[in-house]
This record gives C-alpha cells, structure tokens and sequence, in this order.
C-alpha cells in the first residue's frame, strides 16, 4: 500500500500544527463558532446534535494493521470505545472533546493517516473496489489511480472551494462493486482492443433530495490522460456550477440542465487544451504509484481446499460462512473475506476499540497485513489463504464479528440518524436494528437471498436509500416519524434510483411493511435463484403496492 513521501509527512504535520493553534483560539474564546466553521470543517470536525466530530479518510479503503490498532486506540482515548465505519470508506467518531482532537490529528499523522478533505466543499476521500487487488475479475488494480487522484486533488488550490463536495470513484472489474454511477465523476477501469488500459468516464451521479444516475461522456480514456481530462471537468463544474442554490450546487444538477452532450462538448474542448500539457501522466510515474500497489507475494497453499472440505464438515456455522462472507480470490489458493459489522440488533458499521485491535491482529498474522474499508460498512481481509479460513472465522467468533450475513438482508447500510446527526430529521440506527431482529434466522436470509437493505434519516441519503433493492428514508412529518419505502434501486453496473412505493410508515409499521415486501417477492419470484431487483424490475411496483396498501384502497 501506500506510504507517505517527505511531502506528505511535511504537509500532515503542519496541518495539525496549524488547527492545534485554531483549537486553542476557539477554546479561548478568540474566535466565535462562526468563524471557526470553516477551519474545523478543512479537518474534517462536524459539530452535531450532541458533540463534536470527527470524520478520518481511509484513502480508497486501505488500511493496514498498524492504522486499525491506532483507531482502536482513539476509541478508547478519546471517545466511547467505538467507532463508525461509513459509506465513504472512511470512520468516524463521534464523541471526541475538541480539546483532544488535535491530539488525536497528531496521532493520526503518526500512522500516515488524516481528516484532511473529508468535508468542505472540495474533492472528497477517493473511494474504489474493496476487493481491489485480489478480485479474480479485475482487469487491473484500480487503487494506484485512486491514488494519483489523491495527490492530485489534495488541497488543489482551483478546486479547493467548488459550488459542492465532489466525489470520484473507481472500478477495476466488469462488476461494479465501487458504485461508480453514484458519484460525480465514476471511473471504470477497461482494456481497449489493444490491451491497452484506459477508463470509460462517468459523470453527475449522486443522491440526496434530487437522486441521478451518472452519464458515461466517454468510452474510453487513456491512462495517461487521467488527470487532464478529470481538471476538465471539474473546471467546468467550477466555472458553472451553481453558487446561488446548495440544493442545485452538485455537478449532476449542472449535467441535467445541460444537457449530456453540451457538457460533453464543454469538457473535451477543456481537455483539448490541457492534454498534451503537463498533466499528461509519464509512464514511469504511474509504474512508481503502481509498485506501492504490488500484490503481496502469495505462496501456494494446496492443502487449503482438503482442509476447508473437512471444516465445512465438521461445523455448520463455519459452511454458512463460508458461502456468504468470502469470496474467490484471482489466486486459486487464497479467499477474500467480508468481515460483517452487521451483527443482527447491532448499529450497523460500528466497531469496538477491542474489535479494532483484534481484526488488526487476525489482518496481521492471516492477511499480509492489509485491510479494506467498503462502502458497505463492512471490513475486508482481501488475502487469506484458504487453508487458514477456518482459524480466521474461530478468531472472528471470539470476538463476536463473524456473522453470515454479506449481501443479505440483515447486512444494512445505515446512516447515524437521528441519534447524532443535527441534519437527521428521523431515527435510522433503531430501525435497522429492528428489521435485523425480524430477519435474525440465517435459513430465512438465504432463502430470500441477495438483498440489499439500505436507510437513511434524512433526503441527504448518506444511506444510500436511492440506490437500496429495498431503500428507507425516514422523514419528519406533524412531529413524528415516517418512513417513505423505495423499491428497485440498485449501486452496480446496472445503476438504478428506487421508485416512491406509496404513503410513508410510521416507525411501529415501518418492519412489518418491510416483511410483507419480502413476503411478495417471495411469492413471485420464478425460482430460488431469481433476486429481489431481479423480480421487481420483471414485475414492476404494482404487486408490492397492491400487497402493502390494498386494505386502504378497498376501504377507500
């Protein structure tokens, strides 16, 4: 993985230095909380409903052993003995006294790690494939780009203040595990007919209260061009976007009003400009990113196949497991393994200090020493060798992080909701707990199969409800909580918005509408092997809106 240069080291350290100074004035009374906003916000500190927090990047999801030990440890410290893992790859905390943040940045910097960029309107935390590296259907690893992007966008003085927060991602392989069409610029990593690599490009995908996929303005871009063509389009966006209006600030509303093709047309005469210049990215620049990102060498391990057969023999819950956390790995005797933060009645993406430690650990001794972040919320071991699963799962056991849940519909993406959030206008964490505990029985969540279950407390969807099977936006409405219940969404390479399924539940109905959701699909799906998105989008909404409201409209 990647390891800070003099550069980074340099620039790290005086950004603590400098917000340390900035904690103490606002601390003294120096500067009023108005002033500070914007300086705590560079360094990625939020002031929610209860406290002050504090928002890490984990550059395109990687982290190794020694960076989760050191967020363990910040737990512990600083906070409540937790932390929260988000849709952004990064973790938050969210209990930190301001007076011990820029201690915590110090200790941070310690491990080559920052809160530099994870707010503000500016180029957010890259975010890529978790699976990157390791998945046997990659073309290649698309993390040295998501690297390159990262020192290219680092406070980028052009692009330090946009209209908006921007976010980019990017894929390696056919299946879209990054959400590429969600974000403000997607990359997909491709081979042309030469063999030669290259990106399609995507552009104005995003969520919150107006949803829009991205749309692919190019097929294919070579390599070299990477960060020409993406300071074309964020010079557009910039020059553009719109100022006047937060709401209709992001660069997916400036595509629509556009149009595609006039944005199309903005951008490559853009880039005419800055191609041949010096943002065209040398070969032996990208050789040297590429060489941090060397897969780590992998010894065979033959013997992994016998002892696997025998183990799922031998325990139940470890073949359980087994099918539904991990993963084929592009070398034969090797597993990537989804670590599920989603035990069933928990707080969806939270970790405690012990677990941090532990999973580091188990990443240490079984992992070569890396981890991932999804965008799921979940952690990934993405190099274990197979003969070692059954030790990994045991570990995981112990420390109560091996539920068999990835993909299904217990594994929920949640945003924290009302419970923290000062923009939350509904409670999330409480009604993904519950729906957990309805579904609690593994033979029940296989049956149904995979499900993606995703919530959010407020139009801003940092639950990625848009993009859910099955999405919940929670809503305030008379002074109460409702749940609005979107269908058919979908975040991979067929990238589809939810549609509004009727009248919002309130948070005593809201589990059961989901369970007679379930129970429709259940009872029109061709066969076992025919997904929920599969069958909506073969059926359409009417079967689901007929099974939840019928009682009302006859009674109507």
């Amino acid at each position: 993985m990647y390891r800070y240069d003099e550069f980074d080291q340099d620039f790290v350290r005086a950004r603590v230095a400098e917000f340390s100074d900035q904690v103490q004035r606002r601390l003294a009374g120096e500067i009023t909380e108005d002033q500070f906003r914007p300086l705590r916000l560079m360094n990625g500190v939020y002031l929610q409903l209860h406290a002050y927090m504090l928002r890490i990047a984990v550059p395109y999801g990687t982290l190794n052993s020694r960076q989760l030990r050191m967020l363990g440890h910040i737990a512990r410290k600083y906070d409540k003995g937790y932390g929260h893992f988000t849709t952004r790859q990064n973790i938050q905390f969210n209990w930190p006294a301001l007076s011990d943040i820029p201690a915590i940045l110090a200790d941070l910097a310690s491990v080559e790690m920052h809160a530099i960029q994870t707010s503000g309107n500016c180029i957010r935390n890259v975010t890529a494939d978790h699976f990157a590296g390791a998945a046997a259907d990659e073309v290649a690893d698309p993390r040295p780009y998501a690297e390159i992007l990262r020192q290219w966008s680092s406070v980028h003085p052009e692009f330090s203040y946009l209209p908006r927060k921007f976010k980019i991602a990017v894929t390696g392989a056919e299946r879209d595990r990054a959400a590429i069409q969600t974000h403000d610029i997607g990359l997909h990593l491709k081979k042309n007919a030469a063999g030669e690599l290259g990106f399609a490009v995507y552009v104005g995908g995003g969520q919150g209260r107006t949803p829009m996929v991205a749309r692919k303005i190019r097929d294919f871009l070579p390599e070299a061009d990477l960060l020409s063509y993406c300071t074309a389009i964020l010079r557009v966006y910039n020059l553009y976007g719109r100022r006047d209006n937060k709401f209709k600030a992001r660069i997916k509303i400036l595509v629509h009003e556009t149009g595609v093709e006039e944005i199309t047309r903005q951008v490559e005469a853009e880039w005419q400009e800055l191609k041949d210049a010096e943002l065209k990215l040398p070969e032996a620049d990208i050789q040297a990113i590429n060489a941090y990102f060397a897969p780590p060498a992998l010894p065979d391990r033959t013997e992994g196949d016998a002892q696997v057969k025998q183990a799922r023999l031998d325990s139940k819950s470890f073949s359980e497991w087994l099918d539904q956390n991990v993963v084929t790995h592009r070398h034969p005797d090797y597993a990537a393994v989804t670590i599920s933060l989603k035990g069933i009645g928990e707080v969806p993406g939270d970790a405690t200090d012990s677990q941090m430690e532990a999973v580091a650990d188990i990443a240490e001794k079984f992992a070569f020493d890396e981890l991932r972040v999804s965008h799921e919320q979940n952690l990934i071991l993405p190099h274990v060798a197979r003969a070692d699963l059954k030790t990994v799962y045991d570990a995981l056991v112990e420390i109560g992080l091996a539920t068999a849940n990835s993909n299904l519909i217990s594994d929920i993406i949640s945003c924290p909701g009302l419970d923290y959030c000062a923009l939350a206008t509904a409670r999330s964490i409480p009604v993904a707990q519950e729906i957990s505990r309805r579904f609690a029985s593994l033979e029940r969540q296989r049956e149904i199969g995979e499900l993606k279950l995703k919530i959010s407390g407020c139009i801003n969807a940092c639950g990625h409800h848009h993009v859910g099977h099955i999405g919940i936006l929670g809503v305030e409405k008379k002074g109460t909580e409702l749940y609005q219940v979107t269908l058919g969404g979908s975040a991979d390479e067929n990238t589809s918005v939810g549609e509004i399924i009727g009248r919002g539940f309130s948070s005593e109905e809201i589990t059961d509408a989901i369970e007679q959701i379930v129970d429709t699909y259940l009872g029109l799906r061709l066969s076992p092997d025919e997904r929920f998105i599969d069958a909506y989008r073969r059926v359409g909404p009417s079967p689901f809106k007929e099974a939840l409201y019928a009682g009302e409209t006859k009674a109507a």
